[in-house]
């Protein structure tokens, strides 16, 4: 069968199941779960997988889930990704009104098209056409949030990364991956649009505690350390700093007071905060993190409190595969007219997706058909055969791009990718943050 009519055959078994993939994603955005706590989610992504003749791994990481095309095949293994958790966004709409929990950023619109994806690639019979495997992978935890709660299940051993595909890797399960790639929700595009991401901001954690000595506000502050105008001094020399932050290296410290005291009419003595410090390069990243540690720490010295300063892993710098890029760019360009494929260039935020961009080629497209900012309350689906049908197809003909010809695009980007880390080297590198 030539290229084209694989290509024709998965786009039709697609359009013909859009309805199921729509209702999927729809289900999944009224039982949104935070991250390590995504057992609906993985429970529902796990039974439409089933249901499509898949045989699935599930408890990955706690709730993850992992298929493949062509069990035990050889030749290269492409994985296709989705997330499964959502972020906190209380005044959302479609919040959980117990925990917040919202798909503010989309995961439930790139897990349907992951498993359209999925879908396209089995229904279709094309399997035998191609060489090599193809990999599902709903992945826990993107969203770095509920830190407590994870530094919780660290101390349990239930989990040693903070991420979910940091301790994916960890575990193993991308050991047999050699091409990594997935779609992400846009903001504000509500029809049809592809951009293509060439790189993100990577971050490190860091939590702050102050202690101070709790006296009466009133009757007594003399008494006292007050914690919070450490806090409140640690801040200030942190804006202070911003003039130094050089406009290529895309620098953004934005720290919350999780921790505020106790009483009002106690001096506080306990006050934390939580901050990233995120920039386009692992050097800034670490430069500007000395920098904020400085000055949070001066916040305690100058009032005499004790500055405790925990650094965490973050994500690391997403750097996408330009070769793998320009395969899935043509794709979208059958799809779509020219002005609807876009390059987004860099993007602020982080994903760990980064983490993977290091190790192996990697690709991270935004794609449209919602309204709205990242992590608000406006953030919505407008389209969503645009948001999860579109890219499903993308996805698939990109595999049938990579592993046809006896999978001779898809080693050649192999040969030719130059890992930044070895795996040992990148759990090496997550464990030096750990302080």
């Amino acid at each position: 069968m030539i290229l084209q009519e694989l290509k024709n055959q998965v786009c039709q078994t697609i359009d013909d199941n859009a309805a199921q993939i729509v209702q999927l994603t729809q289900e999944l955005e009224r039982t949104p779960e935070l991250g390590f706590k995504e057992t609906k989610t993985a429970a529902a992504v796990a039974k439409f997988l089933g249901d499509i003749g898949y045989a699935c791994r599930e408890g990955l990481a706690i709730t993850g889930v992992k298929t493949s095309l062509k069990p035990g095949a050889t030749g290269p293994n492409v994985a296709v990704i989705g997330e499964l958790d959502a972020v906190v966004c209380p005044d959302s709409p479609a919040a959980d009104p117990m925990t917040g929990a919202a798909h503010a950023c989309g995961h439930n619109l790139q897990l349907g098209a992951m498993l359209g994806a999925a879908l396209g690639l089995k229904l279709s019979g094309i399997a035998g056409s191609l060489a090599g495997n193809v990999t599902f992978m709903a992945v826990p935890a993107e969203e770095y949030v509920e830190i407590e709660f994870r530094q919780q299940l660290r101390q349990q051993g239930k989990i040693r990364y903070l991420g979910g595909k940091q301790e994916l890797v960890h575990r193993g399960e991308f050991d047999d991956i050699d091409l990594a790639m997935m779609v992400h929700a846009d903001k504000d595009a509500p029809g049809p649009r592809v951009g293509l991401c060439d790189t993100c901001n990577g971050f490190i954690g860091m939590t702050i505690q102050y202690v101070g000595k709790e006296a009466h506000a009133a009757g007594a502050p003399h008494e006292g350390i007050n914690a919070l105008n450490a806090a409140m001094i640690g801040l200030m020399g942190v804006h202070a700093l911003r003039e130094t932050f050089r406009d290529q290296d895309i620098i953004r410290v934005h720290p919350i007071i999780t921790k505020g005291g106790d009483l009002v009419n106690i001096v506080p003595a306990d006050v934390r905060m939580e901050t990233y410090v995120r920039a386009r390069t692992m050097s800034a990243i670490e430069g500007t993190y000395g920098k904020v540690a400085r000055a949070l720490k001066a916040g305690g010295d100058s009032v005499g409190a004790q500055t405790h300063i925990h650094t965490i892993p973050g994500y690391l710098p997403l750097t996408c595969c330009a070769s793998l890029n320009d395969v899935f760019r043509r794709n979208a360009l059958d799809l779509l007219p020219a002005d609807c494929v876009v390059e987004n260039g860099h993007f602020g935020g982080s994903t760990d997706m980064g983490d993977i961009s290091h190790i192996l080629p990697s690709i991270h497209p935004f794609v449209g058909g919602v309204c709205g900012a990242h992590h608000t309350k406006d953030f919505h689906a407008t389209d969503h055969a645009a948001a999860c049908v579109l890219p499903a197809k993308i996805m698939a003909l990109t595999v049938i791009d990579l592993l046809a010809d006896n999978a001779a695009c898809a080693n050649q980007i192999r040969q030719n990718f130059r890992p930044v880390l070895t795996k040992t080297e990148y759990l090496a590198l997550l464990d030096k943050y750990f302080s």
